[in-house]
């Protein structure tokens, strides 16, 4: 799930959701080491990168895959995808079939796409510029819009598949599972699936036994359009804050679906231990230092021990191969004194 996927949902809230384009932001660690310790995360965090499967594998199709709204799809060639979104693509270049990817979308920023051209426009799909690249077949999910791009696209003959959103660590599998069946390489998907899982449970095995349970707030920050927003039950994040052995706090504070305007009395009532952001949406409103002048921040257990970790947009909320390398990154900088 990525920022864009966020900026749709949001859109399709209520009303003053309407212009939620975000990104998210930072948690760190206590006291004003804190504020150092983000600024150290966000210089030393390992490149943006995917790791692909070693070899390309040779896809064996035609594959018929039944697609999250219900249609059959069926991809008889794998040789011009287009993911719509970094999830999407994440998963394709890890199971060795980057080299035929010919487009991205705005969330997808690890290197190897890089020189791929866009076909979105404001974070949404132009079908025009995905029909010009003559694709043959081309990945979705059901946050991908709008939905009349999608009707286009489809009209003119090519395979394209509708995945779930992904938004728990449960997701992840099956996620791969579809793809790799879908593109015709499902050994690749079961090589993928085995070594992900490992390296999600190596990955939570280096959380501290501490005994304590932080309370994190998800926010969802973009400075420039004024739009802040705290993640409820909904918002994807849950999942990896009990993972690194957290609570979160809009879901205890009894938010209900995905976000929430955001305000001091909201934020006051959820009383976050610890906030969880990405790290663009950190950057628009100013670092550390700004995110602490928004509304009830700074008088939250948070906001008072400068505790903000921070995560790349697009592998916050991607639940795919990356998940684990986002795992290790909220431990270490929620629990900068214990973690492995």
């Amino acid at each position: 799930m990525s920022s864009s996927t966020i900026r749709l949902q949001a859109a399709r809230g209520p009303a003053l959701l309407l212009l939620a384009l975000g990104l998210l932001l930072a948690l760190t660690a206590c006291g004003s080491s804190t504020g150092t310790a983000a600024a150290t995360a966000a210089t030393s965090r390992a490149p943006d990168t995917v790791e692909p499967l070693p070899g390309e594998p040779v896809p064996q199709l035609p594959a018929t895959t039944v697609s999250a709204d219900g249609r059959q799809v069926t991809v008889t060639s794998a040789e011009r995808i287009i993911p719509l979104n970094g999830s999407l693509a994440e998963l394709v270049f890890s199971l060795g079939l980057g080299p035929k990817a010919v487009a991205r979308d705005v969330s997808t920023t690890f290197q190897q796409a890089a020189a791929l051209p866009v076909i979105t426009q404001a974070h949404e799909v132009s079908a025009e510029g995905v029909l010009s690249l003559h694709p043959t077949v081309v990945l979705a999910d059901r946050s991908t819009g709008p939905a009349e791009a999608i009707a286009q696209i489809r009209a003119a003959g090519v395979p394209l598949l509708v995945l779930d959103d992904a938004k728990k660590l449960a997701d992840v599998g099956p996620r791969i599972d579809t793809v790799a069946a879908a593109l015709g390489v499902p050994d690749a998907g079961r090589q993928l699936k085995e070594r992900t899982e490992q390296r999600i449970e190596q990955a939570r095995a280096g959380v501290p036994a501490t005994g304590r349970h932080p309370k994190v707030a998800f926010l969802y920050l973009r400075g420039s359009a004024s739009v802040y927003l705290i993640g409820g039950p909904a918002s994807g994040a849950g999942s990896l804050i009990e993972a690194v052995g957290g609570e979160d706090a809009g879901t205890a504070a009894g938010l209900t679906g995905d976000f929430t305007p955001l305000t001091s009395e909201a934020l006051v009532k959820a009383a976050p231990d610890a906030i969880l952001v990405m790290s663009k949406g950190l950057d628009s409103v100013g670092g550390v230092d700004g995110l602490l002048k928004l509304p009830g921040v700074a008088q939250t257990p948070a906001g008072l021990d400068r505790r903000i970790v921070s995560i790349e947009d697009g592998q916050l909320l991607s639940y795919g191969p990356r998940t684990p390398q986002v795992i290790h990154e909220i431990t270490a900088q929620l629990y900068p004194a214990d973690a492995k």
